[in-house]
């Protein structure tokens, strides 16, 4: 009897163990898309149609296994993000035409995951756009993308090659882990499924797929390498997905599976003990039986049974909707990292809400570094923002919420004001988005400012005495917290400095806070730069203006002769060594009342009294005839010559006119290729020539020629001055000015040594050739065939 009822026990434990494997794998190969006997064996690898994979896109690889061996879970987070692009796409779609959704499972915007151990696949599913046979071979293969060029480019500069998604190559980081990978994929626009495969050779195939319909989407199949097997455990997966993708915006369910105890009845003769077993004690059997005739109720037991179901992972609720007050520093970054595909820390962020007319929440980020490529095509330029409305995602190619001056801002906006089904060309006319546009930038630029003012040291408050107490006690906990600020700014300006100038230029309604913003050495900050509030806070009493100067370098400026008289006042002088500073400046000729002067024009105008004044007259008159002498031999490479208001040491200097280019924008509108060239030559000859009266050298010059001995050397000497004052203001000599420079210096060092100027050469010295070469000349000639007569 006890032997009967164990072997009844054993057959059931068999056959539900089989009914339980054979419905998970019914259910495996549902959520695979597959057939129960696996229809994607019916297809053998290489069928279809053969490609070479295009000459980047091989390169591109080899860069991606050999230098990210170390950063092999990055695969997942770029086809999640992949996903995630391809579902924003379905979904923005479905709002003009709800047909593209489809029914049942088609129409769930998600993504799923299934790691299968005994196959050793990882495969990723997402029920997005989907892509055509000539999307396969387009974007996976043949076509030269722009962003396999520009991701190979930025590595050759050195760039991150973690930023892979950054360029739209990220799907070729699965063959860090998958020696050969499976993408099959169905769009609406192909009636068609198609079979993308390649094992990372030089070779892709793709062909029809007769296996499970997908109906909508794309199913990544990925055969992982023996070393990769981790990433088929499923707490690896979910650590990698909350860390990398914890904030994309559409759910992602990992099949798992898991041990659960549930209670089953006990079927008659279940309750006979296993052989071997101990006997109940008569006492025992007697009070069991007492008990089942006191309950009538069925027995039950409880049994481990192994339960396979879809968990979600990425629970997280939209960020921006939540109040920031509830939001960890690390939950912003991983926003950010999720959002930009930037898995670095940003510098620093704002997050914010508008009410009232216009609603709408957004977090700005700037990042902690330029992109390689920011500077270069500012103009093509788009925004880095995305537009939400409703918690659906619009567009992220619109470049009207920010100008482009802050084009390197990353984030989010969503509003309610916008309708859903707005359309790019509805955004461009929209009122709404115009009055959101104003409020971010003014938002980022208050971001902006305030990093900067952390930066500043600011003078401390009067306070009581316990006030101050706290305060001193306070600061010794701030203090490194409040070093990592300041250096916040200097990072940023490094990194987008030119962007704020590009700015001042082209925004005239926040021109005063962009003014605000910039930093520059002077003669007085050392290695430190500042602002120009700094500036004015440091000028002296009588000060009445902010000088400057233009040009290569802080040392070549520093010893400038159009600063001597700057520096020999004490007045700290701005440098400016960015091209685009010249731009800048046209558009900021004032701050906090203060005209900014430039100290290489003319007409310095510093506070002089009577005695200055009176002394300037004297000078005029005591040197009129040098002056007008000077004007005479120079023509029209000068505007005018003058007694110098810049000049201390020097003897003379060069200086633009008021409307003429200093020497720096001359040089920034020569490098130009397409520079008005009559416009050049017109602007080039405003100059100033300006003397210093109390130089020996003029004085000697001035008293030649009022005494009637100005010669050719008097004019040599005067257009070489002149020339060398050229180069000494950072001007560039012409072709002709360079050769008469060079010819009349060598005039004048041809008189300082007494030689005259008529002096013939000395004839060339007679060589006495060497015997070896005399005899093989007259060997040569005796070979030499004799001319026939």
């Amino acid at each position: 009897m006890m032997f009967r009822r164990f072997v009844l026990l054993a057959l059931f434990a068999a056959v539900s163990a089989r009914s339980a494997a054979a419905e998970d794998a019914l259910h495996r190969g549902a959520v695979l898309g597959l057939k129960s006997d696996d229809p994607a064996e019916e297809v053998k690898k290489g069928e279809g149609e053969q490609f070479q994979f295009q000459a980047d896109v091989n390169k591109l690889m080899d860069i991606i296994i050999n230098s990210l061996y170390s950063k092999k879970e990055i695969f997942l987070r770029e086809l999640i993000s992949n996903g995630s692009d391809a579902l924003d796409k379905t979904r923005f779609m479905s709002l003009t035409d709800p047909s593209v959704l489809g029914e049942g499972e088609t129409a769930k915007l998600e993504m799923k995951l299934i790691a299968d151990k005994e196959k050793k696949t990882l495969t990723l599913i997402d029920r997005g756009c989907g892509m055509s046979k000539e999307d396969l071979i387009n974007q996976l293969g043949t076509v030269a993308q722009s962003g396999t060029s520009s991701f190979i480019e930025a590595f050759s500069e050195g760039a991150d090659v973690n930023l892979i998604g950054q360029f739209g190559v990220g799907f070729y980081s699965v063959y860090l882990v998958a020696d050969s990978v499976a993408v099959h994929s169905k769009s609406n626009d192909d009636d068609t499924q198609w079979v993308w495969e390649s094992s990372a050779d030089s070779t892709f195939s793709v062909y029809e797929d007769k296996g499970e319909p997908l109906g909508r989407g794309t199913k990544i199949v990925l055969s992982l390498k023996e070393d990769c097997l981790e990433f088929l455990e499923e707490e690896r997966l979910k650590g990698l997905i909350k860390r990398y993708s914890e904030f994309i915006n559409f759910p992602i369910y990992l099949y798992t599976s898991k041990e659960e105890e549930e209670e089953v009845p006990i079927e008659e003769g279940d309750d006979a003990e296993e052989e071997g077993e101990e006997e109940e004690s008569e006492e025992e059997e007697i009070a069991d039986a007492e008990e089942e005739e006191e309950s009538d109720e069925p027995k039950t037991k409880k049994v481990k049974k192994t339960v396979n179901d879809w968990e979600l992972i990425n629970d997280a609720k939209a960020l921006w909707t939540r109040n920031p007050a509830d939001i960890t520093e690390e939950e912003y970054k991983s926003f950010y990292q999720s959002l930009t595909k930037d898995f670095g820390e940003p510098l620093t962020h704002t997050h914010f809400s508008a009410e009232g007319e216009v609603e709408f929440k957004s977090i700005l980020y700037i990042p902690k570094e330029a992109p390689y490529d920011l500077y270069q095509d500012y103009y093509k330029k788009q925004s880095n923002l995305k537009l939400y409305v409703r918690r659906v995602m619009i567009t992220d190619e619109f470049d009207e919420l920010l100008p482009r001056y802050l084009g390197f801002i990353k984030g989010v906006v969503d509003s309610d004001s916008l309708p859903l089904n707005v359309s790019r060309e509805m955004l461009q006319q929209n009122k709404v988005l115009k009055v959101i546009g104003k409020k971010m930038t003014r938002k980022a630029l208050a971001m902006i400012k305030a990093l900067a003012d952390a930066d500043k040291k600011e003078d401390s408050e009067e306070e009581d005495g316990e006030e101050k107490s706290a305060e001193v006690e306070k600061s010794d906990e701030d203090s490194e917290e409040k070093s990592d600020e300041e250096s916040k700014y200097v990072k940023f300006w490094k990194a987008f400095g030119k962007y704020i100038k590009m700015g001042l230029i082209e925004d005239a309604a926040n021109r005063t806070r962009l003014a605000k913003l910039l930093r520059y050495s002077t003669s007085k900050s050392g290695d430190k730069e500042i602002g120009l509030e700094e500036y004015v806070a440091n000028m002296k009493e009588d000060q009445k203006n902010i000088y400057y100067i233009s040009g290569e370098d802080k040392e070549s400026l520093m010893k400038s002769p159009s600063v001597e008289k700057l520096v020999a006042k004490d007045i700290e002088i701005i440098f400016m060594t960015d091209s685009v500073d010249e731009y800048t400046v046209q558009h900021l000729t004032e701050f906090e009342g203060k005209r900014l002067i430039n100290a290489s024009r003319e007409g310095l105008k510093l506070e002089e009294g009577d005695v200055e004044k009176k002394r300037e007259d004297q000078y005029k008159e005591m040197f009129k005839p040098l002056l007008d002498y000077m004007k005479d031999t120079l023509g029209k490479k000068v505007e005018k010559v003058a007694i110098s208001k810049h000049l201390v040491q020097s003897p003379v200097v060069v200086l633009s006119a008021d409307y003429g280019w200093t020497a720096q924008m001359e040089k920034v509108m020569k490098s130009q290729a397409f520079a008005d060239q009559s416009k050049f030559e017109f602007m080039k000859s405003k100059r100033m020539f300006e003397i210093n009266p109390r130089h020996p050298m003029l004085i000697e010059l001035n008293d030649r020629v009022k005494a009637g001995k100005a010669d050719d050397a008097t004019k040599d000497m005067v257009t070489s001055l002149y020339l060398s004052a050229v180069v000494a203001a950072g001007y560039q000599l012409t072709p002709e000015d360079a050769q008469d420079f060079s010819e009349r210096v060598n005039r004048m060092v041809t008189s300082g040594l007494g030689v005259s100027p008529d002096a013939d050469l000395a004839p060339e010295l007679e060589v006495a050739p060497d015997e070896e070469e005399t005899e093989e000349e007259d060997s040569s000639e005796e070979d030499a065939p004799k001319e026939e007569l």
